[in-house]
């Protein structure tokens, strides 16, 4: 399910593209599994379908989706992050939450030891 708060700094579509994003690695939407059309899903969470439009295109560039008049919108298959990196993420929101660590706060310990090991 997809929520948009219109009084979030994030825009729409990108509120959207990293809803859709999170359900595709966390395998809540599956191989092969259509997505609802741009004007489907634009009237559902009533927004523009530009807005749609938009968050679709991040996420065939960045080959989450796939697109063809024929079959629709569809996830790409293989796309399900690894078990062992899924079991290893609940173990750190573990952590963050028992010491009170807000996610904001955690998301960017995480970004800034990515840029430290990297």
């Amino acid at each position: 399910m997809i929520t948009v708060d219109d009084a979030s700094a994030v825009p729409v579509f990108e509120q959207i593209r990293s809803a859709l994003s999170d359900q595709i690695r966390s395998g809540e939407l599956g191989d092969g599994q259509r997505l609802p059309s741009i004007r489907q899903l634009a009237g559902d969470l009533r927004v523009a379908a530009g807005t749609v439009a938009r968050a679709y295109t991040e996420l065939e560039a960045a080959g989450l989706i796939e697109s063809s008049r024929t079959h629709g919108t569809r996830v790409r298959a293989d796309q399900v992050l690894d078990d062992d990196l899924r079991r290893a993420a609940a173990r750190f929101i573990q952590t963050a939450r028992r010491s009170s660590t807000g996610l904001a706060d955690a998301v960017g310990l995480i970004r800034a030891e990515w840029a430290r090991t990297s």
